[in-house]
């Protein structure tokens, strides 16, 4: 199996049609395509232009491989792109690929702006691309409730709130109330966040929160975790005691008597080491992450750290597994705004 780096990516930036055969190898792994209308595998034919090169209807040279379904209640087209995240996208598939290799391979994320000067292409079109991405990097509706040994903390994200212009302070007060707004820290534009991993298998997953209290956190954990059968390490926060008492134990670390590993080996340092880290990202990438697209962020950081122990080719191979049967329409982005 090919490594994927810069150096064994580089012909596919400039070769369209090895970038479409690269992209059919990551997304049917077994080499038969995948028809995305009927689900049947293995029952394609490659449809060839008659005239040797085919065109678009502008007259520009097309490097789609397309295929029809031989199955006899479908016989319909299709392409790798149908289905998936790429569906109805106009960027060449090689910019696609350099966009994914970009985001699994580098720790602290990157910002659209950087991939619109390093592809050429839109700013617009660079931070719909990484939206995208992150869609597919978001767990599937089907994916296991964690057990086991879970971790759970809480962080704020957002700026120093005496920092604040005129400007930003209005717009804060105006929507201070909203369920976004953190009434139990007091004055504080940063939104919650509440990360649960699992100790063993390092998977985490982020939720931003409406407010730090008991009944938020725990409408998150039950719908992440199998609460009756797992063990759940925490701080001394106050609103983790109702909640730990439906888990099969809840062991707690003391911070405030500077105790970081507890006598059973309980300790919230993972959340810890993924919260120094996210904060690395959006500080230093994307220097501000609006309240609405925050959950996509979370998405992006919590693919790489619960995959960071495949090497950065697997990642990607992983990644574009996990594009089929998702799709987000431009509208939906900006509605989130």
């Amino acid at each position: 199996m090919e490594t994927l780096n810069i150096c064994s990516l580089a012909p596919y930036f400039t070769d369209e049609a090895a970038a479409w055969e690269l992209l059919e190898s990551l997304r049917w792994p077994t080499g038969s395509p995948e028809c995305p209308h009927c689900g049947e595998v293995g029952n394609a034919a490659l449809l060839k232009p008659r005239n040797g090169q085919a065109t678009t209807s502008t007259g520009k040279v097309s490097y789609r491989r397309t295929w029809k379904c031989r199955n006899k209640t479908c016989r319909r087209k299709f392409s790798v792109l149908v289905g998936s995240i790429f569906e109805d996208s106009k960027v060449p598939v090689s910019k696609w690929l350099m966009a994914f290799y970009l985001l699994t391979a580098s720790k602290n994320g990157v910002a659209a702006y950087e991939l619109h000067r390093t592809l050429g292409v839109t700013n617009k079109t660079a931070w719909f691309m990484f939206h995208r991405i992150r869609e597919a990097m978001k767990e599937g509706a089907l994916a296991d409730m964690l057990r086991g040994t879970v971790v759970a903390d809480e962080t704020y994200v957002g700026g120093n709130p005496s920092r604040m212009n005129k400007a930003t302070r209005a717009r804060w007060e105006a929507r201070k109330n909203t369920p976004h707004s953190d009434r139990t820290s007091g004055m504080t534009a940063k939104t919650p966040v509440l990360s649960l991993i699992d100790a063993q298998s390092g998977e985490v997953r982020s939720r931003v929160v409406a407010r730090v209290d008991g009944a938020n956190l725990r409408k998150v954990m039950s719908e992440q975790v199998d609460m009756a059968g797992s063990v759940l390490w925490t701080d001394e926060g106050a609103w983790y005691g109702q909640i730990g008492r439906e888990f099969t134990s809840h062991v707690t670390v003391d911070h405030n008597a500077h105790q970081f590993v507890g006598a059973f080996g309980q300790s919230t340092n993972k959340a810890e080491n993924y919260f120094s880290q996210l904060k690395r990202s959006l500080d230093g990438t994307h220097h501000h992450v609006s309240v609405e697209h925050l959950p996509r962020y979370l998405t992006e950081h919590d693919f790489r750290y619960s995959t960071c122990h495949l090497s950065d080719s697997d990642r990607m191979r992983r990644l574009v597994g996990q594009t089929g049967g998702r799709r987000l329409t431009y509208k939906r982005v900006k509605t989130t705004a």
